[in-house]
């Protein structure tokens, strides 16, 4: 059989060194899937039934929360040079995988928005910022995010905060009425509007202890109840001329709009590879309520919803973690790849809840079925997770503009990524938020379909699974040179 190495010409990429970094990852989501215990134990305090009934209860599942925080799984967001545990997204994904495959809500809620909201630091703070912040996080501590408007698609989180300058730093004002974590952070990171101006220079970036304030400036708001992610908890904030000192700036004044995109582009891509182990959670309970009792396997009727979930959980999962392995690979051109993950995963997972609804049935809505019950509270979780900045608007504003420039300079012209971005195990540079681009950039994806579909050119008559790939490399570059010509004519 012809290999790619035997095709004149076409080398296949050489493998990379191997990387301890992913051994330890691995490791450490071990021991906590270990902690955490049987999920489908009906004892177990941190297992599905104990889960479900939280969240049937709208109350944060306490005992997993200090199981986790006793587990310093704060570290995971803190970068190795501050003390933590964070060396690339993709093992910081791998490393969660165990919480959000048995809670998005908690995952979210009890971590993964802190990482949102010290992102923020990690782009652009100073060095007494990013020490505190990291001293905080290692300590257990949590963290809320408090966005402008502009960063939002949904219209309940139409609110925002302004800062005037005032003698010694500012004052903050506006209201904002669901924060996640707001009533329990131990920091706040503000995005605030600085310069009444329109542009992208009218928001900065500002970090606010909540402890000790004056009610007359800073006021909570009563808790929101959710649809979805019943046991987060969502309340508000509303400041009334709130002074903050000089040193709260993070960055420069203006900075906030560039801030959210570098810091947005990793969380899109982090939540896009952790709801798809979520999802894989209810197609390992549609699996088992296709087989329960049959002694022949699964029911025919069952092979095309369940085989056609699981490509799509592949798919997903590959996207998801391409993306993430860019960040530390191509940090100046992940961005655009981020948008498109996160435009086109959501929906997918959504569509398959569907699929597997129909193996399900109405057990996969019953909570008091650890076993079969994810489906619906997954269900009710997936667009509350999705309801932030990173919106389908949100990701189409990135890539549209972009997509003349690809077709003119990018695509057929771009060299090859580098094959560690595929390579499992490769070693990889340590993510850095102040690397990653926010504006222009290739499209390395696209770079990666045209060499494949021409290694794979000679191997098209070859048959089988060789002979079928190459023919979907060669239909997909060809699709590729169609969105060129039309893109070309972008006004």
């Amino acid at each position: 059989m012809t290999t790619l190495a035997e095709i004149p010409g076409h080398p296949a990429p050489s493998s990379p060194a191997p990387d301890r970094a992913d051994a330890d990852a691995l490791a450490r989501a071990r021991r906590l899937e270990a902690r955490l215990g049987d999920p489908y134990d009906p004892g177990n305090p941190h297992g599905f039934a104990a889960l479900f009934d939280a969240d049937a209860r709208s109350t944060p599942p306490e005992a997993t929360e200090a199981l986790l925080t006793e587990a310093g799984l704060g570290a995971e967001f803190v970068p190795v040079a501050l003390g933590g545990l964070l060396t690339r997204a993709d093992l910081l994904a791998r490393a969660l995988r165990p919480v959000f495959r048995r809670d998005l809500g908690l995952g979210m809620g009890h971590g993964l928005i802190s990482l949102f909201a010290a992102g923020a630091v990690w782009a652009a703070g100073d060095e007494p910022q990013r020490s505190a912040t990291a001293r905080l996080l290692l300590d257990g501590g949590r963290i809320a995010i408090l966005h402008h408007e502009l960063a939002h698609a949904n219209a309940i989180l139409r609110h925002e905060f302004t800062a005037r300058p005032a003698p010694g730093g500012r004052l903050i004002s506006g209201r904002k009425d669901v924060i996640l974590n707001a009533s329990r952070a131990d920091l706040h990171v503000v995005y605030a509007r600085t310069d009444e101006a329109p542009g992208p220079r009218s928001h900065s970036v500002l970090l606010l202890d909540p402890a000790g304030q004056d009610p007359a400036h800073l006021r909570h708001l009563p808790r929101v109840e959710s649809s979805g992610m019943r046991g987060a908890l969502f309340s508000g904030l509303e400041f009334a001329e709130l002074p903050v000192p000089g040193d709260a700036l993070v960055g420069h004044p203006g900075d906030g709009a560039g801030i959210a995109l570098r810091a947005f582009q990793v969380n899109r891509s982090l939540i896009c590879g952790l709801v798809t182990a979520a999802a894989g959670t209810v197609l390992h309970s549609a699996a088992r309520a296709a087989t329960e009792g049959r002694a022949s396997g699964v029911a025919r009727r069952w092979h095309k919803p369940l085989t056609g979930v699981f490509a799509d959980l592949l798919a997903c999962d590959a996207m998801s973690t391409t993306v993430l392995r860019a960040l530390s690979l191509l940090p100046a051109s992940a961005h655009l790849f981020a948008a498109a993950v996160k435009y086109v995963v959501p929906e997918l997972l959504r569509e398959n809840l569907e699929e597997l609804a129909t193996v399900l049935g109405a057990r996969g809505y019953d909570h008091a079925s650890p076993a079969y019950g994810a489906l619906g509270k997954l269900s009710r979780d997936l667009p509350v997770a999705g309801l932030g900045h990173a919106g389908s608007a949100s990701c189409q504003s990135v890539l549209v503009p972009q997509l003349r420039g690809l077709a003119e300079r990018s695509w057929f012209a771009e060299p090859e990524p580098p094959a560690e971005l595929f390579t499992p195990g490769a070693a990889l540079p340590h993510l850095d938020y102040r690397l990653l681009g926010i504006a222009g950039g290739g499209d390395f994806m696209a770079a990666s379909l045209v060499a494949t579909a021409e290694r794979l050119a000679p191997l098209r008559e070859a048959g089988g699974h060789t002979g079928a790939l190459a023919g979907l490399a060669e239909a997909f570059a060809t699709e590729l040179r169609g969105l060129r010509a039309q893109c070309r004519r972008i006004p």
